[in-house]
């Protein structure tokens, strides 16, 4: 960077950290609906002080969508964020309250401060600190910044639907997640998994009864295992029918990739607390299963009596949350008809699905515009070669606002791999913040070639 930027960056460094902590303290909990509206406006607000064409843009049924856009020559280069962050609890293991940034020990710590605030407020003074010291830009800007990512972005399709001409046209965009890797070096991703989330639901007697009535009423939990214990066998093999026919395998370009990313398998086991991966893979054939498999996860069950001590009770209902992250050609409608045709097949029709959220996946390519600029800026201003990822093995909206408009995506962030990313405790390190306000400095000069 230049000197200039360096100097703006640091004189004006306890101001960007004072409106990171004003965008951290507003809860923003797209699960619960708190707080939406109102950092909307926040961001809304601060983009307008940039100088940016600010529209808040309704959107039924959801919080709105923030469109801005600035800059008058050269590449249009889009950038997606989400203002929304995941819920806080469980409270008790915070060490500081969720949504009052603390600063402890080079880091600071708040809900939503990896993910995704970080790099939305980062990015904005990023562009600040360019147009102060450099003038005007040599790129063109677009943000789309949502309110649901953390409930799986269910209103963005018909949202952009509605607005193509607002979306169409990019020659890339920069995603919203990022981080650097124990080594310390940025990784840079360049698609994404999808992802379809059921609730399956059994149901028994009309309320809970005391369990000697066990041998005679039928038991929902039971019930709701046994059809669970068909999606999957003892070797971790997804066994939905007709689940696995519609995966393709991923191109030449992404294995090769995949094969290239550095992976510590030890330092990973043991940070992870297991002395094994699942079916015993191991070495690269971990790094394809990680981010090429499709997957089926509980991801969590309740039924009758969970609390301290015994009570004898026979549940009326039984509930588990499943998802299931899609890769090509998977969609969630796809993934919803396979599920419903195989538990009916198997004998559980009566178990009710209920479709709460999905997307479909995402790829894009490590040769495109955006993504060599992003991995010459990511060399340029952390001084080391970046880990390209040919895609991440989470979910998001790339296919609605990316792939069906042709628009090249990577992504790229002020995270690690302490941030404890919707987990108790989220943090990331200061000079990791400012450091991504670098990155995306060095981004506008790449990418404007």
């Amino acid at each position: 960077m230049s000197d200039a930027f360096e100097s703006y960056l640091n004189e004006n460094r306890e101001r960007f950290l004072d409106e990171l902590k004003t965008l951290l303290s507003r809860p923003s909990i797209a699960a619960q609906g708190i707080g939406l509206t109102e950092t909307a406006e926040i961001v809304r607000t601060r983009l307008e002080r940039l100088g940016a064409d600010v529209r808040l843009l309704p959107v039924e049924g959801a919080p709105p969508i923030v469109y801005a856009e600035l800059g008058h020559r050269g590449p249009l280069l889009m950038i997606y964020n989400h203002y929304d962050v995941q819920p806080p609890e469980p409270l008790e293991l915070w060490e500081s309250r969720p949504f009052e940034p603390s600063f402890r020990n080079g880091r600071v710590y708040a809900r939503g401060v990896a993910d995704n605030k970080g790099n939305l407020l980062g990015r904005i003074q990023a562009v600040e600190t360019w147009m102060a010291t450099r003038g005007e830009l040599p790129i063109r800007l677009r943000w789309v910044i949502e309110g649901e990512e953390e409930t799986s972005s269910a209103h963005l399709e018909c949202f952009v639907d509605e607005n193509e001409e607002l979306i169409r046209g990019a020659d890339g965009c920069l995603w919203e997640s990022g981080y650097r890797d124990k080594a310390g070096r940025p990784v840079l991703t360049m698609g994404l998994k999808g992802i379809a989330y059921f609730e399956l639901t059994a149901r028994g007697a009309k309320s809970d009864l005391h369990s000697a009535y066990a041998p005679i009423i039928p038991n929902p939990a039971w019930r709701l295992v046994w059809a669970l214990a068909t999606l999957k066998n003892e070797h971790d093999e997804i066994m939905i029918d007709g689940y696995l026919e519609h995966v393709v395998q991923p191109p030449a370009e992404a294995v090769e990739a995949a094969d290239a990313v550095p992976f510590e398998e030890a330092r990973f086991k043991a940070d992870s607390g297991i002395d094994r991966f699942v079916a015993g893979v191991t070495g690269k054939e971990a790094v394809r299963r990680y981010l090429f498999a499709p997957t089926c996860t509980i991801c969590g069950i309740e039924s009758g009596y969970t609390g301290a001590g015994a009570k004898t009770v026979l549940p009326s209902v039984a509930r588990a949350k499943v998802d299931l992250r899609l890769v090509p050609d998977l969609t969630p409608e796809l993934a919803a008809e396979l599920l419903r045709k195989h538990l009916d097949r198997h004998g559980y029709g009566d178990i009710r699905i209920e479709l709460l959220g999905g997307e479909p996946p995402a790829r894009s390519s490590i040769k495109s515009k955006v993504a060599r600029a992003a991995r010459a800026a990511a060399e340029s201003v952390y001084g080391k070669d970046p880990v390209v990822y040919p895609n991440m093995a989470g979910s998001g909206p790339m296919y609605h606002l990316c792939d069906r408009f042709g628009i090249p995506a990577v992504g790229s962030g002020c995270g690690d791999s302490d941030s404890n990313v919707h987990a108790p405790n989220e943090s990331i390190s200061v000079e990791d913040y400012f450091t991504h306000v670098r990155f995306m400095g060095e981004l506008i000069e790449t990418f404007k070639e």
